[in-house]
């Protein structure tokens, strides 16, 4: 891969509230690439935080969160190939006893990468939604990533493969 860092580590946070109970909520993380210089965001780690859902007897409930490089038109899942990360807290309840469940991916890989994902495009994505709650959750997420230059072809793929596959 052609690309030469050329930045520090940087922390990007965000913050995203479902903008009604059990609703996708998407909302966008501007990187101010500068794109007419080839440049890409190169992802190291991510953290998801997402809310906790409701203790409904009876009822399944469930918060997700995602980070995706494109904008996503269904929650992201790990199977999408733009999706950078997800995590979901969920209860499984029935009229008697409760279950909680935490389900986290790529928040720190432990193993020998040199990233996590490349983001070529000016922008990244959140994403959040509910599942048999009553009321609005939300989510809050740190991206680790340095602001890389690519060269041309590795750049003009990058960019293509991250549009094609939106």
């Amino acid at each position: 891969m052609g690309f030469k860092k050329t930045s520090d580590l940087i922390a990007v946070s965000f913050k995203i509230d479902e903008s009604a109970a059990n609703t996708l909520t998407t909302s966008e993380i501007a990187l101010q690439l500068d794109v007419l210089n080839n440049e890409i965001a190169v992802i190291i780690a991510v953290d998801l935080n997402v809310g906790s859902p409701e203790m409904i007897a009876a009822t399944n409930t469930s918060v997700r969160a995602a980070l995706s490089a494109t904008l996503p038109t269904t929650f992201p899942q790990l199977s999408d190939s733009n999706t950078i990360a997800v995590a979901q807290e969920a209860i499984r309840s029935d009229a008697v006893q409760a279950v909680g469940f935490q389900r986290n991916a790529a928040e720190t890989f432990t193993g020998d990468l040199d990233y996590l994902a490349i983001v070529a495009t000016n922008n990244m994505f959140s994403a959040i939604q509910g599942a048999g709650n009553t009321s609005a959750k939300a989510a809050t997420g740190r991206v680790w990533l340095y602001r890389a230059r690519a060269d041309a072809s590795t750049y003009a793929a990058l960019v293509q493969s991250e549009v094609l596959s939106a």
